[in-house]
C-alpha cells in the first residue's frame, strides 16, 4: 500500500474560515475524508503546523520511507530556504501544492523557494489540487 504524507503550512488550519473567496468553505479535515475515500489503496497521512521547524521535521521524518509528499508550505513557500533545503535533502518525491492560483494573486506569491527542488507544482484547482498531487505521486517511478 502506498504511503503519502500531506503537509500543510501556516494558516492552513483555518481552511473553511479564512478568505473563503480564495480558499473555499470546506475545512481540510472534511476534505481529507473525501480524499481518503477516493484513494482507498493508499495510506494518506496529514500534518499541519504554523511552525517552520515542525514542517522541516515532518519532511525529514517521512522523506525516506514514504512514496510521496504533497507539500503546501503556505507563505513559507515564498520565504523559506530552510524548507527548500529540507525538500532537497530527502529521497521521497515532493509535489508542491497550492489551493489558489498563486500567479493570479499578489506579486510576492509568484516566486517559490521550493519549486525547483520539487518533482512538480500544482496550483489553482482549489482543494482538488491535493487530489491531483496524490495522482501525480502515484505515477512517479522511484
Amino acid at each position: 500500500m502506498k504511503k503519502i504524507q500531506i503537509i500543510n503550512g501556516p494558516n492552513l488550519n483555518m481552511l473553511g474560515k479564512r478568505e473563503p473567496d480564495v480558499y473555499g468553505r470546506m475545512s481540510f479535515d472534511d476534505y481529507l475524508v473525501e480524499l481518503r475515500t477516493a484513494f482507498k489503496d493508499c495510506e494518506i497521512y496529514y500534518f499541519q503546523s504554523n511552525w517552520e521547524g515542525a514542517l522541516i521535521d515532518k519532511i525529514q521524518e517521512t522523506g525516506f520511507d514514504f512514496d510521496g509528499i504533497a507539500l503546501n508550505a503556505g507563505a513559507y513557500t515564498h520565504t523559506s530556504i530552510a524548507l527548500r533545503d529540507a525538500v532537497k535533502s530527502v529521497e521521497t518525491p515532493v509535489v508542491e501544492v497550492h489551493i489558489s492560483n498563486v500567479h493570479a494573486r499578489d506579486e510576492f506569491r509568484h516566486n517559490s523557494m521550493i519549486s525547483a527542488v520539487c518533482k512538480g507544482v500544482i496550483a489553482g484547482f482549489g482543494m482538488d489540487s491535493y487530489r491531483l498531487a496524490v495522482e501525480a505521486i502515484l505515477k512517479i517511478k522511484r
